[in-house]
This record gives C-alpha cells, structure tokens and sequence, in this order.
C-alpha cells in the first residue's frame, strides 16, 4: 500500500470514528426535549454526553489536520467550495459547546429552556448538514482548472442543495437519531429509557426507507457500483440487528449494531469514491485524488510516524473515559431543579 492510500484509509477511519461517536452526540442533542419532560430528566440526559462530548469533537479536528496535512488541494477545495454550510456547522458546533457550559450558570427556567433549544437546533444542522456534504462529494461537485492550472470550485450554494444531497443529510439525520436514542437507551434508566426506546424503533425505520433510497440512487449514478451494493447489504444486516435488539430491550447490542451500521455507511461512501478524493461533475481531468491532491512523500512519511506513536494513546486514553462512565444515569439521581443546585454536564 502506498503512503497516498494508507493515509485516505487513515482519513476513513477518522471519519468513521467522529461519525459512530458524534453521530450519537447529535442525535442526544436533538431528542433532548422529546425524552425528557422536566428540568431533571434533561440534567439525566445532558450528563450522559458530559465527560465524552467535547472528547467526541476531536475526532474531526484530527480528521481535518490530516487533511490538510495529507491532502493539502482536498483541503483547500473542500473549505472553500463548501464554505458557507462548513462555517453553519462550525457556528453550530460552537454554539452547542457554549450551550453545555452556560445553561448551568443561572437559576432561571427560562434561561435553561433558551440554552436547551440552541443545543437541539446546534445538533439538528450538522447532523443534516453533513449527510448533504457528503452526498455531495460522491456525487461529484463542478471543478474545473484554472488559468494557472489550479482545480477550483465552479459552482455556488444552491449548487449543494440538489435532491440527492438533501436526501443524503435526511438520512445522515435520521441515523443520527436513531443512534442518539440507542445510546440514551442504554446510558439512562427509568421512563427516559422507555421513551429512548421507542424513539429509537420508530425512528430506525423512518432511517431503513431513507437509507435504501439513497443507497439505490448512488448505486445507480456511481462506477464503482458493487462497492455500494455490498457496503448497503452488510449496513442493512446490521441495521435490522439494531432494531432487533432495540425491540427485544437489549440496548447494549442495539448500539453497537447501530456503530457498525454508520462505520459500514461511511466506509462505502468512501469506498465508491478511491482513488478519487473530490470527483469532478464538468471534467474528468478536474478531479481531484489521493496522487495529485496529496503533500510531498516526506511529509506523508513523517505524518505516518507521528500517528503510529500517537493514536494508540488517544484511543486508549478515550476508551478509558467511556469505560470509567459506563453506568447508567437515573433523574432521580439529579438534585431537584427547586433546590438552588444548578446542573452541569461535567
């Protein structure tokens, strides 16, 4: 394997792991005020993502940083093509750390109540926001050279907003969802487990019908078709699974089943995608891949031995915080919201 390909599979598995545990993150923030009906069990809900949140995020920033630093042309045309829905997700992300931290510094209903509402609506637009980027990127997005021989974006906004990208942010929505209700299913006891629970089947079949459309539509405009017929047949085994177990109450599979699901979703995704990084809609030529979008080999070489050392420590590191908080949080647990106690997800 070449370094070009080791790290596009470096990349893909950092998308899979930011996507498996941020997906669920999203999906907690949206069902927020859907599982919880009082002051207490929102504490019970919010604590679940406390010590894993911010950790959850990193996940991007790495994939990012080795983006740039890999694939230094992908980079550049990504953020600049994509800009304004990768600056609204960005907005978002930002917004829903401040939400975590300031909805515990005052008393006030209310205040609580406008902070909760930002986190949902923080969690809802990159959830959907980033099933259209995606979608998007398989699909192929107008480049083109310019003057001086550099591959640029063509295209605009409302480029982005097609139908086969809005539908791929429905399904990145709904999986999110659905994977949000399995965690807090499994994280929560009580009657917020029982509504987790039943979210969680209704939503996961709402995600089987978007799933199987998009799937079908990218099956049918891609060239690697088999990648995505067999990357849908294992996605759909898995996910029937997850519903199995989520119906039969055993959350700890239904999770986990729900885990592979996504990494199966996005290691498709990908898949169809290789050799080529952003594929162009106007001109072959144009596209961009992991050979002429890439850094120098040097810098790849070093970049492989640095994360060789350093991502053993990090996963270790982050499997230790989910198994130190691996117990379920019940809302009788939290101090009553009457009592002058102020909540907070750490």
């Amino acid at each position: 394997m070449s370094l070009n390909s080791f790290w596009f599979t470096i990349i893909v598995v950092l998308w899979v792991g930011y996507f498996i545990l941020e997906g669920f993150d999203f999906g907690v923030g949206m069902l927020l005020k859907f599982v919880a009906k009082n002051q207490a069990e929102r504490r019970a809900v919010l604590t679940t993502l406390g010590p894993v949140w911010d950790g959850n995020e990193v996940w991007l920033l790495v994939a990012g940083g080795a983006t740039f630093a890999a694939f230094p042309e992908w980079y550049a045309t990504l953020f600049s093509g994509f800009y304004l829905p990768l600056f609204l997700i960005l907005v978002s992300l930002i917004v829903r750390g401040v939400a975590f931290e300031y909805r515990s510094k005052y008393g006030k209903a209310q205040w609580r109540n406008r902070w909760d509402n930002a986190i949902v609506i923080s969690s809802f637009l990159p959830a959907l926001l980033w099933g259209v980027a995606f979608a998007n990127i398989i699909e192929g997005v107008p480049l083109k050279k310019g003057s001086t021989g550099i591959i640029e974006y063509a295209g605009g906004f409302f480029n982005l907003l097609n139908p086969y990208a809005l539908l791929g942010g429905v399904t990145t929505l709904l999986l999110f969802v659905s994977h949000g209700a399995f965690f807090l299913a499994l994280k929560t006891d009580g009657e917020i487990r029982v509504r987790a629970n039943a979210i969680g089947q209704k939503a996961g079949l709402a995600t089987a019908v978007a799933a199987l459309a998009f799937f079908g539509w990218t099956a049918a405009s891609v060239n690697h078709r088999g990648w995505v017929l067999l990357g849908a047949a294992v996605a759909v085994v898995f996910w029937l699974a997850a519903l199995g177990a989520n119906f039969k109450g055993r959350e700890g599979y239904a999770f986990l089943f729900s885990a592979l699901t996504t990494a199966f979703t996005v290691v498709t995704l990908f898949a169809t995608l290789y050799p080529n990084v952003m594929p162009s809609s106007l001109l072959s030529d144009a596209s961009l891949n992991i050979f002429n979008a890439s850094s120098t080999h040097y810098t790849l070489k070093v970049m492989t031995y640095v994360a060789v050392v350093m991502t053993p420590l990090v996963l270790i590191y982050q499997g230790w915080t989910y198994w130190i908080f691996r117990k379920r949080i019940n809302p009788n647990q939290i101090a009553s919201a009457d009592s002058g106690v102020l909540d907070t997800v750490h």
